[in-house]
């Protein structure tokens, strides 16, 4: 099972901006869904956005116009650009990749899973 390093995310206020990244293999980068869930205490993993291997983009409707995802293939890393953040972004985000993947927005399609890390937006 390959590994994704995460790094990024802090606090910030509501209006700010934040930058996660997630590194993973080379293989991993140019043939797997890769993207971002995330968690809040007492609810169920919830999809954000997510890139194909040959570029499609996928948002959730929360996130959709806020949120971009953009690859780095030299450096084998997918950034999530998150801009206007609102209080109720706070979470944990978790980097994903998974092949073959027939539901983006399921975590159970994932193998593959970053460490996490807490975005924490103060009105």
């Amino acid at each position: 099972q390959d590994q994704l390093v995460e790094s990024g995310g802090g606090s910030v206020q509501a209006g700010g901006s934040l930058r996660l990244s997630c590194r993973a293999s080379l293989f991993m980068f140019r043939n797997h869904v890769m993207g971002w869930f995330r968690q809040v205490p007492g609810k169920e993993r919830e999809g954000v956005a997510f890139r194909t291997g040959v570029g499609k983009e996928f948002f959730s409707d929360s996130v959709r116009g806020r949120f971009t995802i953009s690859p780095d293939t030299a450096e084998r890393t997918m950034y999530l650009q998150m801009d206007n953040l609102k209080p109720e972004d706070t979470a944990m985000y978790y980097c994903a990749a998974g092949f073959g993947i027939r539901e983006v927005f399921s975590p159970s399609e994932y193998k593959s899973w970053g460490q996490g890390t807490q975005v924490t937006v103060s009105s």
